[in-house]
């Protein structure tokens, strides 16, 4: 059984959801998406992503008309294989295609572009072999990546703030997608192991160095298990 956070931008809530690997995603259409799937090379029992981007897969798959394949979707950062601050470690980016030719490759990059339900679709000469697009929110902190954070914030990049505080040091901050006391008290500790200003707030320097930390971690000691908690 997989433990499944869904931020929902509409209510603003954080949802949770048990679904087995073979069931749909929440809020997907019909089993065009199962968990499994998205999940892909994940070996995370617990995973997170948005309602936005859901549904941004739902009018992707109903404009293709077929399946499409997913190589790549969610990935917890400690597990690595792609950049610090990946939108796949917020559950909100897809890696898919890679069973196409170039031609259909293209076409599915220019429909997910022309859909409109994306805020980013990376251009062929970047993804040769297949194809991205995510739901990512901003404005970031850096000139890419993740968005600010401070104490009263909720969603999917506080999931990923939570499991990579988690990964680096132990922490013990429940999953939640909540940034709550605990939360800001666990970005002020690592704050002060990295000798940035104790603010709580995660601007750039703060997601610049703990995702450099934290990303790929599995390969210098074991990964530590997810665990949901509310804080």
């Amino acid at each position: 059984m997989i433990t499944i956070l869904v931020y929902n931008n509409q209510s603003g809530a954080m949802e949770r959801y048990n679904r087995e690997l073979y069931q749909p995603m929440p809020y997907i259409t019909g089993s065009s998406l199962t968990v499994q799937e998205f999940r892909a090379k994940s070996a995370s029992d617990l995973i997170w992503t948005d309602r936005r981007a859901m549904h941004a897969w739902n009018q992707t798959r109903a404009g293709w008309g077929k399946p499409i394949y997913v190589g790549y979707a969610f990935r917890r950062i400690g597990e690595g294989g792609h950049a610090d601050q990946s939108q796949h470690y917020a559950g909100v980016a897809f890696d898919a295609g890679q069973n196409l030719d170039n031609n259909e490759r293209n076409q599915l990059r220019d429909l997910a572009s022309r859909l409109g339900v994306w805020s980013y679709v990376e251009p062929a000469y970047l993804t040769p072999t297949w194809v991205h697009f995510d739901a990512r929110l901003g404005p970031p902190a850096c000139s890419a990546g993740y968005p600010m954070l401070r104490q009263g914030s909720k969603g999917v990049y506080v999931c990923t703030l939570q499991d990579a505080l988690n990964t680096v040091g132990a922490f013990n901050v429940g999953i939640d997608g909540v940034f709550g006391p605990k939360t800001a008290n666990a970005v002020r500790e690592f704050q002060r192991t990295v000798n940035l200003p104790t603010d709580g707030i995660v601007g750039c320097a703060t997601w610049t160095a703990l995702t450099k930390q934290a990303n790929g971690y599995f390969r210098r000691a074991p990964l530590i298990p997810p665990v949901y908690a509310r804080e």
